[in-house]
């Protein structure tokens, strides 16, 4: 698959998110989040730096999200059964989702507050 043409290469990036946001249901609350996070610029319309932060914030907890499903997927296929240092290994990775999604809450709310004070 190495060194194919970049709308190839598109093609299937396209086709794992589609994958992700049918088979993960938290990959899909992570998107409604971050179409909710884009209505409240819509109607605040805060600095244009606010659309920057909270565009990039999403994009990085989506982009953990699909690597966190796409390492559960690949060590659900290469160990199926359970084993407690797999458990560890799926716990490190949403963890990790979980702090970037607390970051992005924290970004969030920063904006409302600044936006919204007098």
């Amino acid at each position: 698959m190495k060194n194919r043409p970049f709308r190839e290469r598109t093609v299937f990036a396209l086709h794992g998110v589609r994958a992700a946001w049918q088979r993960e249901r938290s990959f899909r609350t992570q998107t409604a989040l971050a179409a909710a996070a884009v209505i409240v610029l819509i109607v605040l319309r805060p600095a244009p730096i606010w659309w920057a932060v909270i565009v990039l914030t999403n994009s990085i907890v989506l982009a953990t999200e699909l690597m966190n499903s796409a390492l559960e997927a690949l060590v659900d296929q290469l160990h199926p059964e359970q084993h407690p240092e797999i458990r560890i290994i799926k716990d490190m990775a949403a963890g990790g989702v979980l702090l970037v999604s607390t970051a992005a809450l924290i970004v969030g709310a920063l904006m409302l507050f600044v936006t919204l004070s007098p």
